[in-house]
């Protein structure tokens, strides 16, 4: 039976939605792996969305919190608002309690994906704060470490990611994710993937 990863989403402008992408590109390389892009709902008014000049949402489907048990495995992308998970995705995981209770999730495996503004503007603070999700979940969190090697060292080229995860930098909206955060985010997809698949055939 396939390994099931799940690579669950908020991406307001696209950023978060082209590293997920990626990262089912890489999980999809591993074989015996069947990865599957969901967007989380959003909380916001088509008329806010509107003002903020959002784009239409992608045909991806949108997951519901029970829809999470079906999975071996997971990872979770979200834009950054001031350092932490945007809102959407934070109210996802906060309708997740019924999972919670029966501790649904405990011991699966799940990575972190993100997209900031700026270079200060979160690329470690936001996957660290949004492990506590994890935690409380009892999965497990695996990181990328610097299993990446030679892309994490990069420092003439602006790139986004960290140890936590993969990562882009959207800057005043018009940048979108470089050829280099786009491998990481590919090497992410196969690392988790790999190591949920592990996980399964030791169940």
């Amino acid at each position: 039976m396939a390994t099931k990863v799940y690579i669950v989403y908020y991406s307001m402008y696209g950023h978060v939605e082209k590293l997920a992408e990626e990262i089912k590109k890489g999980a999809a390389s591993v074989e015996g792996v069947e990865p599957k892009l969901w967007q989380v709902p959003e909380t916001l008014s088509e008329d806010v969305l509107g003002k903020m000049s959002a784009p239409p949402k992608s045909d991806v489907p949108i997951i519901t919190p029970n829809e999470l048990a079906e999975a071996d495995g997971f990872i979770f992308g979200f834009p950054t608002r001031f350092g932490m998970m945007a809102a959407q995705f934070k109210a996802f995981m906060d309708a997740t309690g019924g999972l919670w209770r029966s501790q649904t999730l405990a011991g699966k495996p799940a990575g972190i994906f993100y997209s900031t503004g700026s270079q200060g503007g979160g690329q470690e603070t936001t996957p660290l704060t949004a492990i506590t999700q994890l935690v409380h979940h009892g999965m497990i969190f695996v990181p990328i470490g610097y299993t990446f090697g030679a892309g994490m060292f990069e420092m003439e080229k602006v790139k986004g990611g960290s140890p936590y995860g993969a990562g882009t930098f959207a800057g005043d909206g018009s940048r979108q994710p470089s050829e280099l955060e786009l491998e990481q985010a590919f090497h992410q997809g196969k690392y988790i993937a790999t190591i949920a698949k592990k996980l399964k055939a030791t169940a």
